[in-house]
């Protein structure tokens, strides 16, 4: 079920959404922003309705900001504007759809349907994690080298996965998924909660940018918070085994560890890269390093002077 978060003080609209709503979208109503950011910044709902007040530019401003982020930039909102609203700069407002008060009854369900229906079909947005995909993480890096900015980029992938999705099942696997997505997004935000960044490639890998300083001790709270949760995901005889036994890829039966962690990093600095393929593909050989280390670990390339990868190394 998709999840909605509705931010607004007056009572009767949030009732009119929520009995509108109720029995196809989980919805989660908050009469003040700061309460909503800090769930949206855990865990990102698939929808937000903002309802502007009659002032406009505080609700706006914060509105744009939270969507000025590249982490929320894809998050789709949907606006409720008072009847008498004016405004005149609507090239600076970032909903992706509005609805007037007094159309709220009739057509909230309409527009709420239509604005999820949209997002399903940005491409941008890991569909299971909710964190931006190969495009926008491009982008980021590429802007970065752009203005010259020095930073830290960070490639995770989790070890054994495969085994243990074939073992539990797809259910299982997703869930293990998104779990590593939010603990990810969450430890970032905590330390760095301005400029910084995180995606979802695809499959079990993850990626960070953030400031060089932090990428260490930000990485090794990773590995423990995903160290210390992700045996809960095993069943109880097998968390006392340690292991689980599944087909590995030539399909021959062996024993598999729990699964652990693995985080290459690069210290940037400016004038290194001039290609965001560049930075990736170091960080994915830093990652392979990393994965030849017994159980969750994190390993960090402060090289300066770097020998660009060849397309068949990648």
């Amino acid at each position: 079920m998709n999840t909605i978060v509705v931010i607004s003080q007056d009572i009767v609209l949030t009732n009119i959404i929520d009995s509108t709503l109720k029995n196809l979208y989980k919805t989660l109503v908050f009469s003040k922003m700061q309460p909503a950011l800090d769930y949206i910044y855990n865990s990102m709902p698939d929808l937000m309705i903002f309802a502007i007040d009659m002032d406009g530019s505080s609700t706006i401003n914060i509105l744009n900001d939270l969507k000025e982020d590249p982490m929320f930039n894809q998050l789709p909102v949907l606006a409720i504007l008072p009847d008498q609203f004016t405004f005149s700069r609507w090239d600076s407002f970032f909903a992706e759809d509005y609805i007037w008060e007094s159309d709220l009854e009739k057509e909230i369900l309409i527009r709420v349907n239509l604005c999820i229906l949209r997002s399903k079909r940005v491409v941008e947005i890991n569909p299971l994690t909710r964190l931006p995909g190969n495009i926008s993480i491009n982008r980021q890096i590429q802007d970065r080298l752009d203005r010259g900015k020095d930073f830290a980029f960070a490639y995770a992938d989790l070890d054994y996965f495969k085994p243990f999705n074939d073992y539990y099942g797809f259910s299982r696997g997703d869930e293990v998924i998104r779990l590593t997505g939010r603990l990810i997004l969450n430890i970032v935000r905590n330390k760095q909660p301005n400029d910084s960044f995180i995606g979802h490639i695809g499959g079990d890998d993850f990626i960070f940018i953030m400031d060089s300083a932090l990428i260490e001790e930000t990485s090794q709270e990773i590995i423990d918070a995903f160290d210390k949760i992700i045996p809960t995901f095993y069943d109880p005889e097998d968390r006392i085994k340690n292991c689980i036994e599944s087909l590995d890829r030539q399909g021959r039966l062996r024993t598999f560890p729990i699964i652990s962690i693995s985080i290459g990093a690069i210290d940037i600095k400016s004038g290194m890269f001039s290609h965001y393929g560049e930075i990736t593909g170091q960080a994915s050989e830093m990652k392979k390093y990393a994965k030849q280390f017994k159980g969750s670990c994190c390993r960090l390339d402060r090289r300066e002077v770097t020998v660009p990868i060849s397309p068949g190394q990648e």
